[in-house]
């Protein structure tokens, strides 16, 4: 699709205003953002507790949902990066809980 492409390519050269746009077209539309969060979840790019933290769901009730949906639920750290992002999403659940 020739807009994906031009978007991609402008982000080269101008990330804040692509990044803007598409921030603004998540927010617009809600099923959209959650099926791209989710897809980053399924290829790697976030893990489980980032998504919850981007979906704004508890990560039980997420689990809940992704099994009942059939989407692999990946719990754990395979590396330091995701133990790190794994603490950073912890605090700001508990955060939220006080």
């Amino acid at each position: 699709m020739w807009q994906l492409k031009q978007l991609e390519r402008l982000h080269e050269i101008e990330p804040d205003a692509v990044d803007t746009a598409i921030g603004v077209l998540l927010e617009k539309e809600p099923v959209l953002r959650e099926k791209v969060i989710i897809g980053a979840y399924i290829d790697g790019d976030i893990n489980f507790g980032k998504t919850a933290e981007l979906l704004n769901i508890h990560p039980v009730k997420l689990r809940e949902i992704f099994l009942a949906r059939g989407i692999p639920v990946k719990i754990g750290v395979e590396s330091k990066e995701e133990m790190l992002a794994e603490g950073f999403s912890a605090k700001g659940i508990r955060k939220d809980l006080k």
